[in-house]
């Protein structure tokens, strides 16, 4: 098996939920009760067990590719992080597959240039990525807090650890520049949501919002984690609401 698995809970209107470095559990975890309403798909993207792994590293045009077959019933996608990447990819290729787009905290330094916060962010990021275990101790420890992980300046707990070791390699955000036009074009409604907890992540936020004439919010108390923040589940459902109503 070469497919990308996906695991659905509840019942309703599909809501594809597309994680980022973390694996779904940790990433979509406080949103089990939308089930009740929505049909929920979890999908593990390669490298994150039952998936297969990837053939090289963490890449989004290959989630691009895996993403594209699931678009066929024409969910919702709610997508995080690095999973935005192929997320944007995957719809602006086919806009009217889907019903809404919510995106949160994505890594497009590029609609903010000049910015000494978004330039810093995606420098610790492509670091990360390139070096691994051998990034800087302190600028991997100060991107793994931005990141949303608990560390402190002693030995990185294994989880963490693994994280890092199974992002090295993956291909770089800075590269992409997703047809933002065509999803807008499309009149595809959209949510951008930040958790509140960096100046970097706010304005590339707020440029997303704009460029693509989305939805704009801020969910604060979760960190980059921005789903388990409280009130999160409720705003995400009044706008999949919204967006069921209106499609």
């Amino acid at each position: 098996m070469d497919d990308v698995v996906v695991v659905r809970t509840g019942s309703g209107p599909e809501v594809l939920l597309v994680h980022g470095g973390a694996s779904p559990r940790t990433t979509w975890g406080a949103l089990s009760a939308l089930a009740d309403r929505w049909t929920l798909a979890h999908v593990h993207r390669r490298g994150y067990p039952p998936s297969p792994a990837p053939r090289a590293g963490q890449d989004y045009e290959v989630d691009a590719l895996d993403l594209a077959p699931l678009l066929v019933g024409r969910p919702h996608v709610v997508a995080h992080s690095y999973g935005t990447l192929g997320a944007l990819a995957a719809v602006a290729d086919a806009p009217e597959s889907v019903r809404s787009l919510t995106l949160v905290e994505p890594p497009l330094a590029f609609l903010v240039p000049d910015d000494p916060d978004v330039a810093r962010l995606e420098h610790l990021g492509d670091a990360v990525l390139t070096h691994g275990m051998d990034t800087d101790p302190a600028e991997l420890r100060e991107f793994l807090r931005l990141a949303g992980a608990q560390v402190d300046d002693g030995p990185l707990p294994p989880e963490v650890a693994a994280g890092v070791r199974r992002a090295h390699g993956a291909r770089l955000p800075g590269r992409p520049r997703p047809r933002l036009d065509l999803i807008r074009r499309a009149r595809v409604p959209v949510l951008v949501v930040s958790g509140g907890h960096a100046p970097a992540h706010e304005r590339i936020c707020d440029a997303l919002a704009l460029a693509l004439d989305g939805e704009r919010t801020v969910s604060p108390g979760a960190g980059h984690f921005v789903a388990a923040a409280p009130g999160f589940a409720d705003r995400l459902n009044t706008f999949l609401l919204a967006s069921e109503n209106g499609g």
